[in-house]
């Protein structure tokens, strides 16, 4: 089968590992790559090359238009900073590249639709970079919660994903710099956070959210919490955060069980990936009261991190296997979309002081 041949637009941290990840793929490469100052870009080659070498090193292009109109180029990677995206994945599509965009994936969701709507138009796919949307947990994970009788009914779905930023990150990540990525943590954290419960709801949508921005930097949220409200009582909330510890824990609460992992997003080992099954039972004897456990650990049998069947490099292989059918998954930007959507009336929650935004009728 050919490689599918990658350009990759700027030299971010991101785009080290997923270098890597195309590598590890086994069906991909990575041809070209431009980033704002060449020397940059040509210094990313050299250390990426280096460590992690494909047979042909890249060409170092001086823009980004060079790229996506390069004849050994099939998709390109766009890391660019959230406000720079549509403009250059529109560019992408119209010279016939298909195209995986980072997350968010857009300043609002009529840009993404845009963005996704010359896709089609162009005939070339289009995927945002969720990784852990291609990790093998969530099959298992997905016959677990359609188990009627061992779950039950989903009632609940809580995440966090939050990070303590560096000192300095304020003042210079581009994550909180209003003009280039102006939803800051919930845009580079709730996103997941949302994806996630839109998954668990099988993509049913939100009847309405509501939404606070517990704290702020120069107007972009640097700590945030929502609440969606879906149809049949299910309710789903989440916290993100720049300015709090590293966690990135889900579960969700059945009728007759309950189900948890605590690296949802991003497993950060080598060992194989699980959740956990719990059943809680209470019982009482006068005045002595006991909880009683019973857990089950399900693995996936993938290695969660720097393996070739890791979630990036299966996101990769799942996007190559795509372009190869010769047909267009109207899944993958139907998905960004919808998480774009919630994302958005959440932001807009909160910029309102937490008004309840209704996304559909009861």
């Amino acid at each position: 089968m050919k490689k599918l041949r990658w350009g990759i637009l700027s030299a971010a941290s991101i785009a080290r590992k997923n270098w890597k990840a195309i590598h590890q793929s086994g069906s991909s490469v990575v041809t070209a790559v431009a980033a704002r100052d060449p020397a940059r870009a040509a210094e990313f080659v050299r250390d990426c090359q280096s460590a992690c070498p494909f047979a042909t090193a890249p060409v170092v292009f001086n823009d980004y238009e060079q790229v996506i109109h390069s004849p050994e180029v099939d998709a390109v990677y766009v890391p660019l900073p959230t406000g720079l995206r549509k403009e250059w994945v529109i560019r992408a599509a119209q010279a016939g590249k298909h195209v995986l965009c980072e997350k968010p994936c857009a300043v609002n969701a009529d840009d993404l639709c845009a963005m996704t709507s010359a896709c089609e138009r162009a005939g070339v796919q289009f995927m945002d970079g969720v990784m852990f949307m291609h990790n093998n947990r969530l099959p298992l994970l997905r016959s677990t919660l359609d188990d009627a009788e061992g779950f039950g009914n989903i009632h609940r779905i809580n995440s966090n994903y939050s990070f303590l930023a560096p000192e300095g990150f304020m003042d210079s990540d581009i994550r909180a710099n209003k003009v280039l990525e102006p939803m800051g943590c919930l845009g580079d954290l709730g996103w997941y956070c949302v994806r996630f419960s839109l998954w668990a709801m099988q993509w049913e949508m939100p009847l309405r959210v509501q939404a606070h921005m517990l704290k702020q930097h120069a107007g972009v949220p640097t700590e945030f919490s929502g609440e969606l409200h879906f149809p049949g009582g299910v309710t789903a909330a989440f916290y993100c955060s720049f300015v709090a510890n590293l966690e990135q824990i889900t579960n969700v609460i059945g009728s007759k069980a309950c189900v948890e992992f605590t690296d949802f997003v991003l497993p950060l080992t080598t060992e194989e990936t699980t959740y956990d099954v719990r059943l809680n039972d209470i019982s009482t004897q006068g005045m002595a009261w006991q909880v009683e456990t019973q857990l089950k650990r399900v693995s996936t049998g993938q290695r969660g991190n720097d393996s070739t069947h890791a979630q990036e490099a299966n996101m990769f292989r799942n996007f190559a296997a795509q372009v190869q059918t010769g047909t267009l998954c109207p899944e993958w930007p139907a998905q960004a979309l919808k998480t774009q959507s919630v994302v958005d009336a959440c932001l807009e929650s909160a910029n309102s002081a937490g008004k309840v935004v209704v996304l559909q009728k009861d």
